[in-house]
């Protein structure tokens, strides 16, 4: 009995022993890939898993990137393989980027300037409204640049030498002299009408310095140096009010001409017309405004010229006059015998 109890005992053991050291079971075949995938191994860090490139002949399936392997990020475009540009419809570049042209294109021929319209100008736009359209009124501004520039210049010498003309006059100090002349002091007329700045005294100065030998003549040479020093200049507005409106007429054609050269050229036609037709504007209006600046001064002082040849020969007819009965009222006293 004893013996068979610890036979027992030892069987159970060696079972319970077995069943412990059994080998797990196998796993389940697995399945083959298809052909021409690549098998990856499980990476469970994607920070530190290596780029994986695709094998030669592969390319990735839809929607992985080509570097990776991996699907792009949401929210993110794919780039485009190096060397190609998005083709499909509806699709722009990016802000700031520019689609690369094709190899062997070339840009337009020929491109408009955006600031003048014409094309081939090298003018761009400076922000100043007189120097933009003064370029873009052709190379006929230029002789007109120097017809405003006299004109200014004739203008203003011209309007402060009647002024100070003005502030030399001294009508006081001629009826002075004619109530001098009339008592018969010629001496004293001659003494008041010396060195004075009115042209109306350095006349009758010149009449009565010459009395003895001809007073006409005196008067006369003296008329004609103070009207042509009060005319000075007036036979060069004259020539700018007529010159002015001819270089605009000129600028006019040749814009014209310009315009018409291009109409040719079917992508440039309208631009080109357009930039002519400004140009002959611009030069027209810049020479009727030179023309219309500078005919009110002339005709201005044109009538003060006349004015001022009108006031010497009134002084030189009341003094021819004043001498003349000086003169007889003293052969009077000559002829008449003393009682």
């Amino acid at each position: 009995m004893k013996k068979l109890l610890t036979a027992s005992a030892c069987s159970l053991t060696l079972a319970l022993t077995c069943f412990a050291q059994s080998p797990p079971p196998p796993p389940p075949p697995a399945t083959a890939p298809p052909v021409g995938a690549v098998s990856t191994p499980p990476v469970t860090d994607p920070a530190a898993a290596p780029a994986m490139t695709p094998a030669a002949g592969m390319t990735p399936a839809a929607g992985m990137t080509p570097a990776t392997g991996m699907p792009p990020a949401m929210g993110t475009t794919p780039a485009p393989p190096a060397g190609l540009a998005p083709t499909a419809p509806g699709i722009s570049p990016m802000p700031g980027t520019t689609p690369s042209t094709a190899a062997g294109t070339q840009p337009a021929a020929a491109t408009a300037s955006p600031e003048t319209g014409v094309p081939g100008s090298t003018h761009e736009s400076t922000g100043n409204f007189l120097l933009d359209n003064f370029y873009k009124g052709g190379p006929i501004m230029w002789p007109i640049l120097l017809v405003s520039i006299t004109a200014i210049a004739v203008v203003l010498e011209r309007i402060f030498w009647w002024l100070f003309r003005w502030m030399r006059r001294d009508p006081k100090r001629i009826e002075k002299v004619f109530t001098a002349i009339e008592t018969g002091d010629v001496a004293e007329a001659s003494r008041l009408s010396r060195g004075s700045r009115d042209p109306v005294l350095r006349m009758i100065w010149n009449g009565l310095n010459h009395q003895h030998a001809s007073l006409q003549g005196a008067l006369q040479v003296a008329a004609g140096i103070e009207i042509k020093r009060a005319g000075r200049f007036l036979v060069v507005m004259d020539t700018l009010v007529t010159l002015a409106p001819l270089l605009g007429l000129l600028g006019t054609i040749t814009g014209l001409m310009k315009s018409f050269s291009f109409l040719g050229n079917e992508e440039l036609a309208v631009q080109a017309v357009t930039g002519g037709i400004a140009e002959a504007l611009i030069a027209t209006a810049a020479g009727l405004g030179i023309a219309i600046f500078a005919l009110i001064p002339f005709n201005f002082f044109t009538s003060r010229v006349s004015n001022l040849e009108f006031e010497l020969q009134t002084a030189a007819t009341n003094l021819e006059v004043m001498l003349e009965s000086q003169a007889k009222v003293k052969r009077d006293m000559e002829l008449t015998p003393a009682t």
